[in-house]
């Protein structure tokens, strides 16, 4: 993965955690960062935005942010992985976005 793309990763999860435990007060800061912070490198490592260019990855992240975040995360995924091979939107490349939401589902394991 391009310095790049892990760089936007980490920055969007970390993000992402934050906003997490702002609006939910049941949820500590500290160990919402350090799940997300995991997260962000299994992804990382487990090359799941390989295939995307800049755009498709940056939807990815952003979709995986909000699943994340989801009470049903696994479900909240696979309903982004059927989203993009339905209604493409913006994307280039709908069946590898499809296809990187569920690796998410497996690496993550939802």
């Amino acid at each position: 993965m391009p310095d790049l793309t892990r760089d936007l990763l980490l920055a969007r999860f970390r993000a992402a955690a934050e906003a997490v435990a702002r609006e939910r007060p049941d949820v500590d800061a500290d160990a919402a960062r350090e799940v997300f912070a995991e997260a962000a490198g299994l992804l990382h490592d487990g090359l799941v935005l390989d295939d995307l260019d800049d755009a498709d990855t940056a939807a990815v992240v952003e979709g995986l942010c909000a699943a994340l975040a989801d009470p049903d995360p696994g479900a909240a995924v696979r309903a982004l992985a059927r989203a993009a091979g339905d209604d493409p939107g913006d994307l280039s490349d709908r069946e590898a976005v499809a296809a990187a939401y569920l690796s998410a589902t497996r690496v993550l394991q939802l």
